[in-house]
């Protein structure tokens, strides 16, 4: 028996091992069979987005060299995950494409929108400036679509009043610039529209009705709209509506006429008999008239002493008021297209008709039984600790409004001044991956960065707690009213500024290698002073944390040239925006008009102004006349520091100076040319 057992014993493992084996075996095949049909699915998938982007482009006419590295699959797909590979095409993860900004390229002939069927991920298209003429395309075969940019193009005729229905998810329409006809479309009165734009066409008729609940920016002026304006629309800025000579009604000032009710046709009644009992009612009708009167006047003092008690309470709330009911209530109408850098008052005023975005409300106050909102985090240790509580008692001013958000400079019990930024255009993000870039951004530590104090994240919203400057930003001390409180800058300090902004960026680059653009929303809004005029840089390396699909709406960065002609960023583009910086800030010209346009790139009137500077003889009438220099030696310095700016500036990249030359060019100029 103890034989036969040994016998036996063997045999058990050497069967259990082939058993496993064999289902190792068959599980790996099913691996990779698996394996093998996601790759030529994606493959598959890679060759129809190649194939329908070849068909659309052999629609247009001078589609190359704009189009140039549009090729077959074969060679370079037109995405890799979220990369993109060809000029002007716009990817998300898992290589497909997400939208297409074919911008000033010159572009022509008819927009096969069939062509672009195959494309089930296409959320975005934009044409702007280029020579598009006809009809408008029939883009309801592209339901999904959420943003039509068709602005400065030649599209002429009537748009069909069903041009946009079923295009339920469509945010974002901009036809402005072209030469349409006829009515606006009914169907763009989307409840989810964001944006609308058709200013400077010649549209006629009224103003379809138009949901408020989401709308942001509306602009029909320079039409030849009539009639009332729909009473949603009435909270927006005048301007929205300006050039439409026969349109009436709030917000402007031109009252609407309405013709007066046809008179009464008199017609003879003979008198009848009083009814039965009708003698009695006669007789009582004193009696209820006088009560009526009474309770009216009852009720009229109630209410007066209703309302006088609400405005006590609201006066003595409008008082001292809270971080929470800010946040709850949108800013004042503002003239600024931008959010004012968080310690100034607006100065940037808007270039076009388009009014501020609104604030919209985003966070709510915890109610007593609920949880709160959410829990502040803080990424720098040197800091003295509050929650989220203590910001929203927090007594609070609203700083400026626009399209990155909203900001408000609050002040804690303990008397600490902080700025709380809110912002919209994140909630594309995961949670783990926005509280890693934060960290990120709380370890970074110069002199001329504004440091990230603490965050909330939010699905719906972000909050960005920040140190509050009590000095201004250099835009408002180039641009603003000059006053003792508030100077004009002299040379010494402007070429301090500059310095100090070569110097962060620098130390955003090394820091934050893996970033194309490290800052991405270089302007002079954006740069703070000290006490002392030195610069903290804010609102930098956001990219990563922006919604896509919102970034080259937003950051000054995609209005850099290459972004306007091939869809991407480089290395060179934060030295773009320093070389604006540095004109800006020699010539004392406000150039925030052409960085802070809604969708369009940096624009013709910014590249002949640059051309101008650069091909000027007398280079001392561009200076700024309210710069004082002291003494003549220092002009030849000036003139230095305005030819890197120029170098800077460079459209084409091969010529523009790498960020390294720029600032070791920027070290050798002195204040005068004595030192």
């Amino acid at each position: 028996m103890m034989r036969g057992a040994q016998a036996v014993r063997p045999r058990l493992p050497s069967k259990t091992f082939m058993l496993s084996s064999s289902s190792s075996s068959f599980v790996v095949a099913i691996v990779v069979v698996v394996l093998s049909f996601c790759l030529s699915c994606t493959a598959a998938e890679e060759e129809n987005a190649s194939e329908a982007l070849l068909k659309f482009k052999s629609s247009l006419v001078n589609a190359d060299p704009a189009l140039s590295n549009w090729k077959p699959a074969s060679t370079t797909p037109p995405c890799s995950d979220s990369r993109a590979n060809w000029i002007g095409v716009m990817c998300i993860k898992g290589g497909n494409v997400f939208g297409l900004q074919l911008q000033n390229m010159n572009l022509k002939g008819q927009i096969d929108v069939d062509a672009l069927l195959p494309l089930r991920a296409l959320r975005t298209l934009s044409f702007i400036g280029n020579s598009f003429e006809g009809t408008m395309p029939d883009w309801r075969k592209l339901g999904a679509l959420k943003s039509l940019y068709l602005s400065n193009n030649h599209f002429s005729g009537e748009i069909p009043q069903d041009a946009f229905k079923g295009m339920s998810s469509l945010k974002k329409v901009h036809m402005s610039n072209n030469n349409f006809t006829g009515h606006i479309p009914v169907s763009l009165g989307s409840p989810k529209l964001i944006e609308l734009r058709i200013e400077n066409n010649q549209f006629t008729g009224t103003i379809p009705p138009v949901s408020s609940e989401h709308l942001k920016l509306l602009n029909v002026s320079n039409n030849q709209l009539e009639g009332p304006i729909p009473e949603t629309l009435i909270q927006l800025d005048p301007t929205s509506f300006s050039g439409n000579k026969a349109l009436c009604g709030k917000p402007l000032e031109s009252e609407c006429n309405t013709p007066p009710p046809p008179p009464p046709v008199a017609v003879a009644v003979e008198p009848t008999p009083p009814a039965a009992g009708e003698a009695d009612k006669k007789k009582s009708s004193p009696a209820k008239l006088i009560a009526i009167i009474v309770a009216s006047v009852v009720v009229g003092l109630l209410l007066i002493i209703l309302l006088l008690f609400l405005y006590q309470r609201r006066r003595r709330m409008s008082q001292t008021p809270q971080l929470g009911r800010a946040v709850l209530s949108p800013p004042p109408p503002q003239t600024v297209n931008n959010v004012v850098a968080a310690t100034t008052q607006a100065v940037e005023k808007s270039p076009s008709r388009d009014p501020p975005a609104p604030a919209i409300p985003m966070m709510k106050q915890p109610q007593q039984q609920q949880p709160g909102p959410g829990k502040l985090t803080f990424v720098r240790e040197d800091r003295q600790k509050f929650d989220l509580q203590d910001l929203m008692r927090a007594s609070a001013e609203v700083l400026g409004s626009g399209t990155f958000g909203a900001s408000y400079k609050a002040v804690l019990v303990d008397g600490e001044a902080l700025v709380v930024k809110r912002f919209k255009q994140m909630n594309s993000i995961g949670k783990e991956d926005f509280h890693e870039h934060m960290r990120r951004l709380g370890r970074l530590q110069h002199p001329n960065l504004l440091p990230l104090v603490a965050y909330l994240y939010r699905k719906e919203e972000k909050l960005l707690v920040l140190d509050y400057v009590h000095n201004r930003s250099l835009a408002t001390y180039l641009h603003g009213k000059h006053t003792v409180d508030q100077p004009s800058l002299s040379w010494a300090i402007r070429l301090k500024i500059i310095k100090g902004v070569g110097k962060g960026l620098a130390y955003l680059q090394n820091e934050l290698p893996t970033l194309t653009v490290p800052h991405a929303h270089l302007k002079s809004s954006n740069v703070l002073l000290d006490k002392d005029f030195n610069p903290l840089l804010m609102d930098y390396a956001l990219v990563p944390v922006v919604n896509p699909n919102q970034v080259h709406q937003i950051l000054v960065a995609y209005r850099s040239p290459e972004f306007a002609q091939h869809g991407r960023t480089s290395k060179k583009t934060d030295v773009w925006c320093l070389g604006i910086l540095i004109l800006e800030t020699l010539t004392g010209r406000f150039v925030g008009k052409y960085l802070a346009q809604p969708s369009g790139p940096y624009g013709p009137d910014l590249a002949g102004w640059i051309n101008a500077i650069a091909g000027e003889e007398d280079s001392s009438s561009v200076f700024d006349k309210e710069m004082e220099f002291g003494k003549e030696s220092c002009r030849s310095e000036m003139e230095k520091l305005l030819r890197i700016g120029i170098a800077c500036c460079q459209e084409d990249q091969d010529k523009r100076w790498d960020l390294e030359e720029a600032l070791r060019q920027i070290e050798l100029v002195h204040e005068d040319s004595s030192e």
